[in-house]
């Protein structure tokens, strides 16, 4: 703990996280396959205290409790059933291989999900792959025997140092990684005297401080960075930050290191931090004034005799949902992974349906959780017949919600 008992950031060891917002019983994992609503209303809850480090800039929930999160085989998030998502992914694999250079070469991917993006570094490059996720299913995306792909269905830790790679790859996992120094430090350990090139890839937090996009904001995150704080980071772990970029729509912040000094400089400016700490300054009222928006919506909605939906019932739903205490307001979550469909929302109960499904429920409204999938849902509706009002998420921003 560092001054007047608040925790020392867990980024840098030398801030001290200065809480800004606070969420009470949210449920403790967004993915997680529920089988009946019974068991969706009984998840197990816990506490958001979102704290700002105002040396690094760092933010992370200060109540998170790894404990109460789980990642394993019925923990299903992979978005690769998009065709926005899917022509990213190959794009980004593509851009990927041809920056680093990757052909017949080692590659560790920490946090590889189902396997999706390996699978195509490999694949596209020729190269050899090694991928760690609890949640990995060898039904899914196993690939055939005698290929140079590995899965192993579980954690990388400090026990894994025998892992080293020519490149190391992390998409979408260090934001769930409460202390993230230490893992950091893990991960140059494991790399001993060998060069590497690294990648990691995670939500970007300077967009959600500054839209108070408060439906990224979930448990199983625990850590949020901005350019400043994640080249901090990497710095302080003994990489070598070579670039640092912004994928999907700005959603997404990208690294690229070396363990070795390549003589490249600083990236992100510390005048980003003034800029940060007036956004989380902003964002208790900016929240009150989101939410304000949503509730005004649905009052109309139930005024009118308007039946809605959510589409996507991930995390950014489950956050939507509980966020704004929505119950009966909701008729269904929609989702295009037939894998969640016929399950439960975690916390509210709501049943998860797949597109199809609309066609009978015949809603008014459907409420995009990510507007990045906007125009690829309104296309989906079309085909099946259906033209209900399209609202996203951010709504409320452009509304004049929040700004």
């Amino acid at each position: 703990m560092s001054a007047a008992g608040a925790p020392t950031c867990p980024n840098c060891l030398q801030g001290s996280m200065q809480v800004f917002h606070t969420a009470r019983r949210v449920p403790t994992n967004s993915c997680i396959l529920l089988s009946t609503r019974d068991e969706a209303l009984a998840y197990p809850t816990g506490d958001i205290a979102l704290g700002f480090c105002p040396a690094c800039g760092f933010v992370s929930n200060t109540a998170f409790d790894a404990k109460l999160t789980e990642y394993s085989g019925r923990y299903e998030e992979t978005q690769g059933f998009s065709p926005t998502f899917q022509k990213f992914h190959r794009d980004l694999a593509d851009r990927v291989i041809e920056r680093f250079k990757l052909a017949g070469r080692d590659i560790l991917e920490i946090g590889c999900g189902k396997g999706e993006f390996l699978l195509l570094l490999c694949e596209n490059g020729r190269n050899r792959g090694v991928g760690y996720d609890p949640g990995y299913r060898a039904d899914r995306f196993a690939p055939a025997a005698g290929d140079s792909v590995r899965f192993v269905a579980d954690f990388y830790t400090e026990k894994c140092t025998d892992t080293a790679a020519d490149f190391v790859c992390c998409k979408m996992t260090l934001e769930h990684i409460p202390t993230t120094l230490e893992f950091m430090r893990n991960v140059r350990a494991a790399q001993g005297d060998r060069r590497a090139e690294i990648f990691f890839m995670i939500p970007e937090a300077q967009r959600i401080l500054r839209d108070c996009a408060f439906e990224d904001v979930y448990y199983e995150h625990c850590s949020y960075f901005s350019p400043h704080s994640l080249e901090h980071l990497f710095r302080a772990a003994g990489f070598f930050p070579t670039a640092i970029g912004f994928e999907y729509g700005g959603q997404y912040l990208t690294i690229a290191a070396d363990t070795q000094d390549t003589g490249i400089g600083r990236l992100a400016g510390a005048g980003d931090l003034p800029e940060l700490a007036a956004w989380v300054a902003k964002f208790p009222a900016l929240l009150e004034k989101q939410v304000g928006f949503w509730r005004g919506q649905f009052a109309a909605f139930a005024a009118q005799g308007k039946k809605a939906v959510i589409w996507g019932s991930g995390s950014k739903g489950v956050s939507f949902l509980t966020t704004l205490g929505l119950q009966d307001e909701i008729a269904a979550a929609v989702d295009i992974n037939p894998h969640r469909q016929g399950y439960f929302m975690p916390a509210t109960g709501h049943r998860i349906v797949g597109p199809q499904d609309l066609v009978e429920l015949k809603p008014d409204v459907v409420i995009v959780m990510n507007p990045i999938y906007r125009e690829e849902i309104a296309a989906d509706l079309a085909k099946l017949g259906l033209s209900p009002q399209v609202m996203a998420v951010d709504d409320g921003l452009h509304a004049g919600g929040a700004h």
